[in-house]
């Protein structure tokens, strides 16, 4: 985790000479070099962090930038309802169309079928940010394992592995 300071950058406005010649010699360039004039344009002031926040003590998130990447398009098409894409970059890369489709039908017009997809898009959208991740096994080169707390259930422990295959990262089985 990262202790960085605020930064904040201030304009400073001249207060003299703002647009009018000083008819005495020699007044420009004195004004030109005093302080708060537009030769000091910009002052930088910085403020000590106060350390990280509870929310980012409290989360882990994948090394891998690929692997990032992928949970985080994940994570923006579960938010934007868009099962059928979902389903394609998350299904394992084997899996044969007929078992895609059923897949998305588990998740669009089964029974159970908005109480399953609340669930996988709160899971992926939380190991995404780190929330509730115990731990992540493997290298997060090939393999990744995403221990945590369902964020929906309640002492709900979960697993979830991905894999990379050809540089594409996929739920596994």
């Amino acid at each position: 985790l990262c202790h960085l300071a605020s930064i904040v950058t201030v304009d400073t406005i001249p207060t003299r000479n703002m647009g009018k010649k000083s008819k005495r010699p020699g007044r420009d360039k004195q004004a030109a070099a005093s302080p708060g004039t537009a030769t000091s344009a910009m002052e930088t002031l910085t403020y000590p962090s106060d350390g990280p926040s509870e929310e980012e003590l409290n989360s882990l998130q994948t090394t891998s930038a690929s692997l990032q990447a992928k949970l985080d398009q994940l994570t923006e098409l579960a938010l934007a309802n868009d099962r059928a894409n979902f389903v394609r970059q998350f299904v394992p890369l084997d899996l044969s169309p007929a078992d895609m489709e059923g897949y998305l039908k588990d998740l669009t017009t089964a029974p159970e079928a908005d109480g399953q997809w609340t669930n996988l898009a709160s899971e992926i959208a939380a190991i995404s940010a780190g929330k509730g991740v115990d731990k992540i096994e493997g290298d997060q080169v090939t393999n990744a394992i995403f221990f945590f707390q369902h964020p929906l259930l309640k002492g709900c422990d979960r697993e979830v592995s991905f894999v990379c295959t050809g540089g594409e990262w996929r739920a596994e089985g």
